[in-house]
């Protein structure tokens, strides 16, 4: 990836989970560290992720569920990504996610899980270890 070429990170809330402080203050921390955030928005599709990811030619799409369904609908949104050819995306998820599940995300595609207990600092290292991006500016907007 080329390191002079901005990050590009979506937040995504997929499913009926209408629980959205936890993905805009990560969206709000991901733009103070210099990356562009693009934030979907709640009640998302794995479609509608996948197409916005497309159309927005992002570098990573970060998940964020609260209310179950982490794993079916990451598994759809990875093989959407699959049949796309955009699987050099880094998929990475947080939220409340049981730690039994993680192994099984992880086995799926996912590059990490992480909890309530994990820190913004982790979350932007993992970010750029993945892209080997400079940080460059910031920009955050919510789509929609």
């Amino acid at each position: 990836m080329n390191s002079k070429k901005k990050i590009k990170v979506l937040i995504a809330k997929v499913g009926l989970d209408g629980h959205d402080r936890g993905a805009r203050v990560i969206s709000q921390m991901l733009r103070d560290k210099g990356m562009e955030v693009v934030y979907t928005g709640t009640l998302q599709t794995p479609q509608t992720v996948v197409k916005t990811a497309e159309e927005e030619d992002v570098d990573v799409i970060g998940l964020s569920f609260l209310a179950g369904g982490h794993i079916t609908h990451t598994k759809s949104i990875i093989d959407l990504l699959n049949e796309k050819k955009l699987d050099d995306i880094l998929i990475i998820l947080g939220g409340v996610i049981p730690k039994q599940d993680i192994p099984i995300l992880k086995k799926l595609g996912v590059s990490e899980v992480f909890r309530a207990d994990s820190g913004i600092e982790s979350i932007a290292k993992h970010i750029h270890d993945y892209t080997g991006c400079q940080v460059q500016g910031s920009r955050f907007r919510v789509q929609g």
